[in-house]
Parts: structure tokens; sequence; C-alpha cells
């Protein structure tokens, strides 16, 4: 797939046009900045598709990229063990750099320096770095070679951002802190409590992003600092060098609380803060297709809670595209699948609501000819880069399952002469197999040509791994099951008899 150029004429894509101006984009909406979350520890895509995603991102109202590499970051030298087998080379990831720059989007890395430390912390040469032995989740922040190896991937990733004005350091979700050997022991300590221990790693990690790169300020995800008292948080020194992300994913996000949480934060001395709500990636860790409704919901909460506080106290926001809820987790929403649930959430936020003008105006955007917001089917799929993708993904996720399952546990010939019962023993009346063998191979033929056809596009967007890992966890386990059901009928099957003497002599 490629980017139309002015000289195809009808055919040429809405997007493709000159880019609206920051003023323009601004006038409605609370939020100056626009982050669109490219989540990387999962399905990462090739560059050859950012590329072609990037101008629809910024027709959408983007101006920013929240770059989350994880394990697909060209670490060199000892950090070289946390490369992927598909992690992106430095070229590649200064050509994405050129190339959001190109489309007007400011790129913010992410790197996790304490809570989803996996993909780090699985290694056996860094395993002692855990804060319980047994989990790779959550770093020890006693160690003082923990602070140096999150320090070297801060560096290294910075090295090939120059001119970054913020990092994203993570720190959220750190379980199980205070229950490794050392923390127990630390804890023992008069007024030394979890809240101490989490701000004290935060404070060391921003303090190195702060002195090695001071054009860099760091940002943080806030819910390890949502129940710190006031006091404790104002006297930690954390407000004067990072700025929270408050993030909340909920469709019913509780609006006045989010208001009093930001003004809590005001009180304890952040100078900015910075929301973040979901397009895809939150509803569940094996979803393959956005609940459209649902992300639009959460982002207008958003705008609710914008309008609430104080005017500017929100830099912008980030709409989280989650690829896996941790390194361990299977693929949840691919992106492609999620371009139009991204589309209506950041026209919403562009605009100050989802009327019709602006349905109107993602319809046109993405080349679909009417958009169903409450349900997960519209009809076409659009004409943006990755569309093939979703048409494909949505026959399998609303389709594949059912149609063997209807077979497989519904059609009165299987269940009925070809049980479980009858499988293992291999009993079947010989008519029978007229009945059901046809009917399968024809749902596997059509079903594995549709696979075939999935494969390639999604081969053209991800690596190999990814595709693997997406084809095995949502459609060969259907497949497999035809084909077993094949294989008994075949075993099952009576032998041909031999044909009788031809005598030449009619009845």
């Amino acid at each position: 797939m490629r980017i139309e150029s002015e000289e195809d004429g009808p055919n040429k894509r809405p997007w493709s046009c000159d880019f609206p101006t920051d003023s323009e984009m601004s006038d409605a909406s609370p939020f100056k900045m626009r982050f669109v979350h490219l989540d990387l520890k999962g399905a990462p895509p090739k560059v050859s598709y950012l590329s072609e995603i990037f101008p629809l991102f910024r027709a959408l109202g983007a101006n920013g990229l929240l770059i989350e590499y994880e394990d697909t970051f060209p670490y060199e030298g000892p950090l070289r063990l946390l490369r992927a087998p598909h992690a992106y080379s430095p070229a590649e990831v200064t050509e994405v750099l050129r190339l959001a720059a190109a489309h007007e989007l400011e790129v913010v890395p992410l790197v996790q320096t304490f809570g989803h430390m996996e993909f780090v912390l699985k290694h056996e040469a860094l395993a002692h770095l855990r804060e319980v032995a047994l989990f790779p989740n959550t770093l020890n922040p006693h160690e003082a070679e923990s602070l140096a190896l999150v320090g070297a991937m801060v560096d290294q990733v910075l090295d090939l951002h120059p001119g970054a004005r913020w990092l994203h350091i993570g720190c959220d979700e750190v379980y199980y802190l205070g229950e490794g050997e050392a923390s127990r022991q630390w804890l023992q300590q008069e007024q030394n409590t979890t809240a101490t221990l989490c701000l004290s790693h935060v404070k060391a990690v921003a303090s190195h992003v702060r002195a090695r790169h001071p054009a860099t300020t760091p940002l943080v995800w806030d819910d390890m600092l949502r129940d710190i008292p006031e006091d404790q948080l104002s006297a930690s020194g954390v407000p004067q060098l990072v700025e929270p992300v408050l993030w909340d994913y909920g469709a019913d996000l509780d609006v006045q609380g989010k208001a009093l949480l930001m003004e809590k934060y005001r009180k304890c001395g952040f100078p900015r803060l910075w929301a973040a709500s979901a397009f895809k990636g939150a509803t569940g860790p094996s979803q393959a297709l956005p609940p459209i409704e649902h992300h639009l919901r959460n982002n207008l909460r958003w705008l609710q809670v914008a309008a609430q506080g104080r005017k500017d106290t929100l830099q912008g926001i980030v709409l989280t595209g989650w690829q896996r809820y941790d390194h361990f987790s299977v693929l949840c929403e691919l992106l492609p699948v999620g371009i139009p649930s991204l589309a209506v959430c950041l026209q919403s936020l562009l605009h100050g609501g989802f009327a019709e003008d602006v349905r109107a105006r993602v319809q046109s955007l993405l080349g679909i000819s009417s958009l169903e917001i409450a349900g997960v089917t519209s009809e076409g799929t659009g004409s943006f880069p990755g569309s093939d993708i979703l048409a494909l993904v949505m026959q399998v996720s609303l389709h594949l399952r059912s149609s063997v399952d209807e077979m497989l546990q519904r059609d009165r010939y299987v269940t009925g002469w070809f049980s479980h019962y009858h499988r293992r023993r291999k009993l079947i009346h010989p008519v029978m197999i007229q009945h059901i063998q046809p009917q399968a191979l024809s749902l596997l033929g059509r079903w594995s040509a549709l696979t075939q056809e999935l494969a390639a596009a999604l081969h053209r967007v991800f690596p190999e791994g990814a595709v693997e890992e997406w084809l095995q966890e949502n459609v060969h386990p259907s497949l497999g099951q035809l084909q077993a059901l094949l294989q008994d009928l075949e075993a099952a099957s009576p032998p041909t008899p031999p044909a009788g003497p031809d005598t030449g002599q009619g009845l």
C-alpha cells in the first residue's frame, strides 16, 4: 500500500493533502498536545507502515508520538541482550524520527525504569536485580546497579533522540514493591514506607535524566503517586523533577475525582500535568476488535476533566494504544485494527465532542461510508493504510470460531452420529461421512484461503514473529479443530470394499 500523490486524481486520499495548522487544530481542544502512543512490545510495525500511517495521524489531529520501545530498541554494549530478534536498527529509529518530524509529530520516547521491567529482568544475567526473586516485573531500588542499569538505558535512548523535550520514565504498576528481602529489612527502620521507597527511586532516575540531559523533562505515570499524602509528596522533591501523566481508561471515569487529583498535584508543586486516555488495548488482554464506544466515552470524559481544572494545567493528552498488557501477555488489538477508534477519539478531542460533522469528517478521512460506533462492524472498512487487515481480522473475530463451533457443537450429524464417543472409538455410519465430510472440507477451505490472505496482509506490516503469534492465537485453534475432525473421519471410514469380478454380463 502507498500514499497517493497529487497526480492520483479522484483516488487521492483525503488526508494526503496539506496539514492543518496547529492553531486550526487546537481552537476547540483543551489539549495543546495530542500524542498517539505506539506500544512496540508487541507487533511492532515495520517502518514502511509507519511512513504510511504518520500522515493520517497528523490529519486526524495528533501532533506527537509517545513511543514505548521496550525490547525493540537497538541497545548496544552490555545492554545488547535486551534486544528482541525483531528490534529496530539505529538507522530505522533515525528514519522513524525523520518521518515523524516530516509530519510534524513530536516524539517522546518511553523507557520503563521501575515497574514493567520484565523485558529486562527476565534475563538470567540481570535476574539478581529483581525486587522479588521470583518475579521479573519490578526493579530492586536498593541496588546501586539498578540505577546504573536504568541510567544506561535512558542514556542510550536519548542519544538516539537528540533534542527530545520529554522522556517518559514509566514507573507505573510497581507491583510487589517492598516485598523483597532488602526492602523488608529497610521497611523495619522507623519512618520508612513503601511510598518513601517509591519516591526515592523516582527521584533518583529523574535526577539522572535532568543532570545528564538538562533539556529533557521526565514524565511519569501517576498511579504510584495518587495515594501518597500531599505533604509527603510535596517534601520529596519529586514535583520539581517530573510531570505526572494521569491515566484512566474507563468509560465511566470519575470526572470530579480526577479534577480533585489534579488540584492535589498542583498543590504539591507539580507545575504541569498530562492526561492519558486509550483508543485500544485497555478492555481485555486478548481483545481483537476495540469497542469504539467505550473509548469514545473515555476520551469525552477527559474533555470534561480538562474543563473542570484550571486553564492550561494539562499540557496534553496521550491516547494510549496498548499492544500487550505486559511483556508476557498475549497480543491485543493490532494497530491497523485500532485506527477507526483512534480517529474517533482524536477528532473528538480536537473538536470538543463527537457531533455529526465530526463523524462525517472521520468517515471521510478513513474512507468509510458509514461508521458504526456502538458495535464492531461498519459499512466497509475504509481505505486507510491497514484497512485490509481490519477487514480480515473482523471476519476472523466475528465468524471463524462461531462457524466452527456451529458445525462441531450444533450440526445434527456431527453431534448425533460422530460425537467424541464415536471419534475416540472410530465408529461412524458410512452414510454420515457423506453428510459431514463435504461440509467440513468446504469450511476448512474457505477459512484456509482467508488465513493466507490475512497472513500476507500482516506480513506487509509486521515482523514474522508477530504474524505467527497472532495467527496461532486467533486462527489456528479453530482450523485445527476442523482438521482434527477430518482426520478422525478418515480414521473411522470403513475400507472400500473390493470390486467384484467383471463377467461382462448384465444383471
